[in-house]
Formats: structure tokens, sequence, C-alpha cells
């Protein structure tokens, strides 16, 4: 139990990245792309296509350098979205991005996007010679689908799925390097904000100072919205902060993360404001034990994927160790979501560890959170999640957060 003078601070973790380490990114991004696109581009053949459409803000800057900040896609219109060909990249822009585009994405031949696109995506598809186009369909409407159909009937629409997810599952060491760097961002923040939570204090007012100090140390934005939840409403396991005050003696649970050159982070701790009452005491340890199963079974596989090159388990068999010790435990029913998901450019990607997640090994070199959770409604809830990263080539495996999962006690 970690309480007073004992509780972390700021300095504990690691400092911000430098404007070097921001470079050496960009530049890692860079150098990186040619065979991210000969993945991409490998998948051509089997499918009979000779181009790849994409529409996901993720796939843009990944294969692009292209950004837009998470949720711009909304009211970019076309803007970003790209046609991979066998031999060039062609990022659409309009008259707000054309600059930004030319900047960023600099390999790419920039193509006007203006207006009424759909009968610009004919000469598009000319100019690059395609006949058959792979497209992102899980982001393109059936209104937009017919849209493009109509615009150019000689050319047939392939609906794809996944393509690009798959190959951003698996990390590269700049984009690990960046999701700890995001990390230690967010366990700076946390220490920081110990010494604030108190009975009383909203948890809207705590989640703005959270969200605050993370991006005045080194964040870019948030990986998503801060969630601060006290007592019973920390049994929803995605609630949001509201204009209800701490509770002494009860539970207070925070899901946050940062965001670091386009790379996430993601975390849950779960605090004690005041006395700890004995049930919560005994829901956070169950917690902690299925995560601690989990992160073990991890850890085993991945020696013996190295030391003897066997696949690694799927997903789906890793939230079976966390399940079974919360379901032997009589509590199954509380944990209604799955153990852990993917994180990169997106906050949730592949690869998902879950009841419904594939059954195919989890990739490697890779980072997922692992995530466990009892919620007791109209009481309380517990969760304890963090990052973790993987490679069995080197056999290493390693929890990126860093701020402590003993129990914390705040408040008094």
């Amino acid at each position: 139990m970690i309480q007073g003078r004992a509780l972390p601070v700021p300095a504990d973790f690691a400092a911000p990245p430098t404007a070097g380490d921001l470079v050496r990114w960009q530049d890692a991004d860079r150098a990186a792309r040619p065979a991210r696109l000969a993945r991409l581009r490998e998948r051509f053949a089997a499918a009979g296509v000779d181009a790849y459409f994409g529409l996901r803000r993720e796939h843009m800057r990944y294969l692009s350098g292209f950004t837009l900040a998470d949720g711009e896609e909304k009211v970019a219109g076309n803007s970003g979205q790209f046609l991979v060909t066998g031999d060039e990249v062609v990022v659409l822009a309009d008259s707000r991005y054309i600059l930004q585009a030319q900047r960023e994405a600099p390999e790419s031949r920039v193509h006007a996007a203006f207006h009424a696109f759909p009968q610009r995506w004919a000469d598009l598809v000319t100019s690059v010679g395609a006949k058959r186009v792979a497209v992102e369909a899980a982001l393109l409407s059936h209104a937009g689908w017919q849209r493009l159909a109509a615009a150019a009937p000689d050319i047939e629409l392939v609906g794809v799925e996944g393509w690009v997810e798959a190959d951003r599952a698996t990390k590269e060491p700049a984009e690990l390097e960046r999701i700890a760097a995001a990390c230690a961002v967010a366990d700076r923040a946390m220490a920081g904000l110990l010494p604030s939570i108190r009975p009383g204090v909203t948890e809207r007012a705590l989640a703005l100072d959270l969200e605050w100090r993370m991006r005045t140390a080194g964040a870019d934005a948030l990986a998503f919205d801060v969630a601060c939840l006290a007592g019973p409403e920390a049994a929803l396991p995605h609630g949001s902060p509201g204009d209800r005050p701490v509770l002494n003696d009860a539970v207070l649970l925070f899901d946050f993360g940062a965001e670091v050159a386009g790379y996430r982070s993601d975390m849950t701790r779960t605090l004690f404001v005041g006395e700890p009452a004995a049930r919560d005491l005994e829901v956070y340890g169950l917690v902690a034990r299925a995560q601690e199963a989990a992160v073990d079974a991890i850890r085993v596989a991945v020696a013996v994927a190295h030391d003897e090159g066997v696949d690694l388990p799927s997903g789906r068999a890793i939230d079976a160790v966390a399940r079974d010790v919360i379901v032997a435990a009589g509590r199954g029913e509380q944990f209604g979501h799955g153990l852990g998901h993917g994180i990169g450019l997106a906050t949730h990607e592949l690869p998902s560890l879950g009841l419904s997640a594939a059954e195919a090994p989890l990739p490697s070199p890779t980072v997922f959170s692992v995530e466990p959770g009892v919620y007791v409604d109209g009481e309380m809830g517990v969760r304890i999640e963090d990052l973790m990263t993987i490679d069995t080539a080197a056999g290493t495996s390693a929890l990126l957060t860093q701020f402590p999962r003993d129990i914390v006690v705040v408040g008094r």
C-alpha cells in the first residue's frame, strides 16, 4: 500500500521527449514508408487490384505522412484520403490542405479535391491507369460508394478491410518509443495530480487538471477524453466526469492517455480516497491478480516463442487467463469487456484481446493494453490498465506504464 510521503512524484518518471527526439521519429517514419507501402502493394496481386483507396485518418499518416487531428476528418471533406498504386501515392487535398499536404507528404502527388469529388474521381483513377480499385469499405458509406461507381462506371470497386490495420499492429522501434513516451507523460501527470485529490473536489475539476498536466508536459493532445469517476460512478467502464464530488472512503477511477508525435497511451488507475473499505480492497486485489496472471502468461509465452520458435497464443487465450481468475472468485458477470486492445496511431487498434478476439496468434513486436476490471453496479468499480510490449525475436516483454499498480491511498 502506498500513501503519504511514499506517493510517486513526477520526477520518478521519464522526461518529455526532446526536439531531437521529434525530428528523429519523423525521419524514422519517412524511412519506413517505402517498406510500409511495399507490404500494402504485395496484397494487390492476390486481390486482383491495381490500386488502393484509403480513407482512414491513421492510414493517411502511416502511409503518406499527411496528418489530421482526431475528429478533423469529419470536416476535412476528402482531404487526406489517398490512392496507392503500384508506383505512386496520390493524396487528395482541397485549398485548406494543399500546402500542408505538400509539406507533410513530399513523396506523394497532391491531387486537387475541390467540391464535387465524385466527378473528379474519374480523372484521378484515369490518371493512374487503375481498372480495379480496393476501397476501405468500412469507412465509405453506401451512398458514397454508389457515387464513385456512377462517376467512373468502367472502374470496378473492391471492398477490403484490415489490410493496413494488420500491418500497423506490428510496431517499428520508433513507434514503440513514442508510445513509451506517451506513457511517461501520463505517468508524470498522474503523479503530479495526487496532492490535489481530496474529498469534495469534483470529478470534472480533477479531469481538467489531469488534462492540463498532460498537455503542458509533453503531450500534443489527449489520446481520448479523461475519465474521472468517483464511488458508484466507477461502475461505469466508460463513464464521463461530472460535477459530482470525490467521496471520502471510496474508490476513484481514472482512465486517460496522452498523444506524443501521433502515438498514444492508455492507462487506468483506481485510487482510494481516505480509508479503503474491506470490500473495495478485496475487489482491487482480485483485479490485480487477474492482471498479474495475464501478464505472467504473456511473459512465459514470449520466452517460449523465442526459445522454441513457436507461435504466440491468441488474444482470446490471454483474455481467458485473466477472466478465469475473476470467474473463479464469483465475479465473472462483473467483467463484461475484453482484456485489452492494441494501441498506436489510434487508441483502439489491432491486436484485440477479448472473448471475440481472433484465434490467430498475437503479432510481434506489438503493444497492447492489459485491463481487467470488476464493476459492482451502483456501488463501485475497479480497473487496472497498463500497456505491454512484446518482441519474440528478442525474447522480451515489458510494461510501458510505470505508475505503481499497488494500492494508492490519497486525500487523507
